[in-house]
């Protein structure tokens, strides 16, 4: 029980505490890291951009030749959303190659008001660009590989010098008064969170930044969906200015306007 409720999970459509909850040994989801996964959060139970991450969740899927039972798991969900009540925690989604289909309630990670980051060379595969699937063995490494060089978390970057992600959210900076991120085409995951950003603050830039360029930013923030947004301190061996700086606040505040308002209709 964390924050006062107990995760519960649902597989199949069958309920119970999270930590009660089984699947087949055989299911190539633990042996291969073969299936697809979604986080959602969930504010006072109601989950953020459901629709978004569900469709995200679909194309995962589809991408890695996985069926699923889209309908079912939407009741699923809507079952398992009413049994946890009006929880502040996050949704997690998996379907596996297995086929099970699980949904599980869950705490929130607690992040740090601001972060450290540290370069992690990562070449993307390029068959799961745009997937968001079990395979994350790559992604949770690199953040130990950073933690042991000292940051807090990881920065991706390919083997040429260009600056992608961190292994879970989507980072922005801004150079010369401009926001800036790494665009799609660069292999970078389709965040929604991103996306939300993209559309709430007007003048983000995309495109492809070295780290050498990046490190030159004057301010930097991650975004996620367990994040929201989070300010950076400090970048490889570069301490910023300002920490939140006033673009971070103006992302912070204009996406919470727009997630306000999304959540009240």
């Amino acid at each position: 029980m964390e924050n006062g409720f107990t995760e519960l999970a649902s597989v199949d459509g069958k309920i119970g505490p999270t930590a009660d909850a089984t699947i087949g040994l055989k299911d190539d989801g633990l042996y291969r890291g073969d299936g697809a996964f979604e986080v959602i959060r969930l504010y006072a139970g109601r989950p953020y951009a459901l629709d978004d991450h569900v469709a995200r969740l679909g194309r995962s899927a589809a991408a890695l030749r996985l069926e699923f039972d889209l309908m079912a798991l939407r009741a699923e969900i809507d079952a398992l959303l009413d049994a946890a009540g009006p929880i502040e925690g996050q949704l997690r989604l998996i379907v596996t190659r297995g086929g099970r289909r699980i949904a599980a309630t869950e705490d929130v990670p607690v992040h740090a008001d601001t972060v450290k980051v540290g370069p992690v060379t990562y070449q993307t595969t390029i068959v799961l660009n745009g997937v968001k699937s079990l395979s994350y063995g790559a992604n949770m490494l690199a953040t130990r590989l950073a933690r042991e060089a000292g940051a807090d978390e990881a920065l991706f970057v390919r083997p040429d010098g260009i600056v992608l992600e961190p292994p879970t959210s989507t980072m922005f900076w801004v150079l010369d008064g401009v926001l800036c991120t790494t665009a799609l085409s660069e292999g970078v995951l389709d965040s929604i969170t991103r996306d939300r950003l993209l559309k709430a603050v007007p003048g983000i830039e995309e495109g492809a930044w070295t780290l050498d360029e990046v490190k030159g930013a004057s301010e930097a923030f991650l975004a996620s969906t367990t994040r929201e947004i989070q300010a950076v301190s400090q970048i490889d061996d570069v301490v910023l200015p300002e920490a939140p700086g006033p673009r971070t606040l103006e992302a912070q505040q204009a996406f919470a306007a727009a997630r306000d308002a999304e959540l009240e209709r």
